[in-house]
């Protein structure tokens, strides 16, 4: 005899056990009185004991039955608490979700919603790891991660949390107070430029320019090199020379005046921060909220 039909065997034994009547029972079970008696005296004789007495008022369990009602009848009650807690997540997710991101989305996107979320969800955990390496989310074992759109890898499911953005050359006021303002892309090897050297290739990031169709990779030098764009930003913003950075990053600095941008025209919009995730995951109903959470909307 197959497992399931054992266990069904004895959930209906169980059932009339506990509400000592078979009329009940099978209402309750959702089967006919007399399916459910006759589901009940096969399992007797399978066993080859009587599990209930019956009379015409009532039924009630033999010393067999009580045994066997008192070995199984908590590991039903287990199993349908443990439906209930699992169709719950419905109305309260729960979970742990591992994100991979930058510092920046991770400060500037993410965190933002996040603030507002993990009140509502208090059942929610999310992990986040500052890489600006492009990591393998799959191996390692992460649920998303957050890169610009250009960045994704293809086969990913990517959903845009942040608008377009460009790429920004930036220099201090003091640096132009003494060089001249570069008017094109190829100006810029005459300047002292700041190096970013990209984490997941090891070579540097070559300043990419487009204008009227027209595309163009330019190699800059400079006295420094980091791989992490904060350390960029803070030396262009110390007067060590330009750098090309993506402008949300410095937009505030821009506006106070701290920093100038240069060569606005040659740096066209591209697709700005997604979240992105492996097409074949099960999106759990924590992770489809927080997608929903931090997706966006143009205003």
């Amino acid at each position: 005899m197959k497992r399931s039909s054992r266990l069904d065997d004895l959930l209906a034994f169980v059932t009339v056990a506990r509400e000592r009547s078979f009329t009940k029972a099978a209402a309750k079970l959702g089967v006919s009185q007399s399916a459910l008696s006759h589901t009940v005296r096969l399992l007797e004789n399978r066993l080859g004991f009587r599990l209930l007495t019956r009379t015409t008022r009532s039924v009630s369990a033999t010393d067999s039955g009580e045994r066997l009602l008192r070995g199984v009848g908590p590991h039903f009650d287990a199993i349908e608490e443990e439906f209930t807690a699992v169709r719950g997540l419905r109305d309260k997710p729960a979970g742990s979700i591992r994100i991979t991101t930058s510092a920046y989305a991770a400060e500037a996107i993410l965190w933002p919603v996040l603030e507002k979320f993990l009140p509502r969800y208090p059942e929610i955990k999310v992990e986040l790891s500052i890489d600006s390496a492009l990591t393998d989310i799959a191996a390692q074992r992460f649920d998303a991660g957050v890169r610009l759109g250009e960045q994704v890898a293809p086969g990913m499911i990517a959903a845009r949390i942040g608008p377009d953005t460009s790429m920004a050359v930036i220099g201090a006021p003091a640096y132009f107070k003494k060089r001249s303002v570069p008017q094109v892309p190829q100006d810029l090897t005459a300047h002292d430029c700041i190096n970013l050297r990209l984490q997941t290739h090891g070579g540097l990031y070559a300043w990419e320019f487009e204008k009227d169709d027209r595309k163009l990779n330019v190699r800059v030098d400079g006295q420094l090199t980091f791989n992490a764009v904060a350390q960029v930003v803070a030396a262009a913003l110390a007067g060590f020379g330009l750098a090309c950075v993506p402008a949300e990053i410095v937009s505030a600095e821009i506006r106070k005046g701290r920093l100038q941008r240069v060569l606005t025209d040659w740096c066209p919009s591209f697709p700005g921060f997604h979240l992105y995730y492996p097409s074949r995951r099960y999106a759990s109903p924590a992770f489809a909220l927080l997608v929903d959470a931090l997706r966006y909307r143009a205003k």
